[in-house]
């Protein structure tokens, strides 16, 4: 029996994260028809289902310079349309970070997204995609309503966890197969907290007051560094506190959490985590005396899980040492900040030098073994080391909307290496975006 068809597209974009989101809106402006499909009943990914706050638009350092604009600025105008947004310090010294009410995010992407004219399918998952020789030409995806086909002639891979390059059997590093996974977080947020109070300890008596805690036996704290961040909402705070592991070794094989059962229990104990870090909260830290668990991540936080080979991957070298390239589509100037597992151990930070940027190559978004696929977001083409700098949220935003820029050029060939990075930075340097330190603000 044949599927029903949700019809033929121009670009169709698989995952509305920030880097979805993006590209999907400036596949739409660029003039291609374009379907964005997200398996959430909201857009937004990570930037909605789990966090509040936006890094990678300011360099850190001494002086710090935005460099990041196009869609992302579009994002953070609107926001500020619908409520108060913050602009205030990382705890870690790795710039200034734009935080923001998540639930409006969830309509600013939708408005934006929508005014675009880009369709959006939500509560859809693709579940097979139809190859030809490199060109995927259709795929099926999962609905409340059964399966259903839908064609395309070009394809953005922004699922996060390279699912489409999976199913397509394009080539992906595994994360944990060569270097340690980083680890999963489940966040929360706080209310009722005193600002104030809170405010009478820093970074280093929160850690101090975790470690006591932990090393008592009264509560299960495996990391040790966490942080928590004040929110445009009063009395409410927002943290980066759980951690899990997501590899195991099977006969030898890695499999990390792209797999449903390792999922599965780290949501579920991400979830135990986050409440008992909020009794570590609620009995031990100065502000929150009166506080209580306000909410939960919609979904557990995901760092890495594949990274998809692409005509060039970015390096860790790459990365410390600012390297500027001829297709460079954006800049990233954030710190790499890869997350360790085991009981205590820490995040460790490495910073580019002080006000410089490393570029983002187009070819880092052009899926190796693909011929009219284009990726975007966590999973583009670095390895470890640089995907732990590079995955910041602006970066997202930006590496999507140069993926969709990308895309809507190609539909007139139908091959993503017929457009030339010159025609990609004229487009997307017209639409605001910044490419170069010279044109940084």
């Amino acid at each position: 029996m044949s599927r029903p068809s949700l019809g033929h597209y121009d670009v169709v974009v698989v995952g509305s994260g920030a880097a979805g989101s993006s590209a999907a809106i400036a596949s739409a402006r660029t003039g291609a028809h374009t379907l964005l499909i997200e398996k959430l009943p909201f857009l937004g990914g990570n930037s909605t289902a789990v966090l509040d706050t936006f890094y990678g638009f300011y360099t850190p350092g001494s002086a710090s310079r935005k460099i990041v604009g196009g869609v992302g600025d579009d994002v953070v105008e609107r926001l500020r349309h619908y409520g108060e947004v913050l602009l205030r310090p990382n705890t870690y010294g790795a710039g200034m970070g734009v935080t923001y009410i998540a639930e409006h995010l969830k309509v600013v992407w939708e408005d934006l997204v929508l005014q675009s004219g880009a369709k959006v399918l939500l509560h859809a998952f693709v579940q097979d995609v139809s190859v030809t020789d490199g060109r995927i030409t259709g795929m099926t995806v999962a609905t409340k309503s059964g399966l259903a086909d839908v064609t395309c002639d070009i394809v953005v891979d922004t699922s996060g966890d390279a699912d489409l390059c999976h199913h397509a059997g394009f080539g992906y590093e595994l994360a944990g197969e060569i270097d340690p996974a980083q680890t999963l977080t489940t966040t929360f947020r706080m209310i009722n907290v005193d600002n104030e109070r809170r405010a009478t300890i820093g970074k280093d008596e929160l850690h101090r007051l975790m470690a006591e805690a932990a090393d008592s036996g009264d509560y299960d704290l495996p990391r040790r560094e966490g942080s928590d961040h004040i929110t445009p909402i009063e009395g409410m705070t927002a943290t980066v506190m759980t951690r899990l592991d997501q590899v195991e070794h099977r006969d030898g094989v890695v499999v990390n959490a792209t797999d449903p059962e390792i999922l599965t229990r780290a949501e579920m104990r991400g979830r135990k985590q986050a409440v008992e870090y909020a009794r570590f909260l609620v009995d031990r830290v100065p502000g929150y005396e009166n506080a209580a668990l306000g909410a939960l991540s919609s979904q557990i936080g995901m760092r890495e899980t594949r990274r998809v080979y692409g005509d060039y991957r970015v390096t860790k070298d790459d990365v410390l040492g600012a390297t500027q390239f001829d297709d460079q589509i954006a800049l990233c100037g954030a710190p790499i900040e890869d997350h360790h597992g085991g009981a205590g151990t820490g995040t460790t930070w490495e910073y580019l030098p002080d006000g410089e940027a490393v570029g983002i190559p187009l070819r880092t978004l052009i899926v190796r073994d693909a011929s009219n696929t284009l990726v975007a977001g966590r999973c583009f083409s670095a390895t470890h080391d640089a995907q732990a700098s590079i995955r910041s949220m602006a970066q997202c935003m930006a590496m999507g909307q140069a993926a969709g820029t990308t895309a809507a050029l190609a539909t007139a060939s139908g091959e993503v290496r017929a457009v030339s990075a010159g025609a990609v930075q004229d487009a997307v340097r017209a639409a605001g975006v910044i490419l170069s330190m010279e044109d940084a603000e």
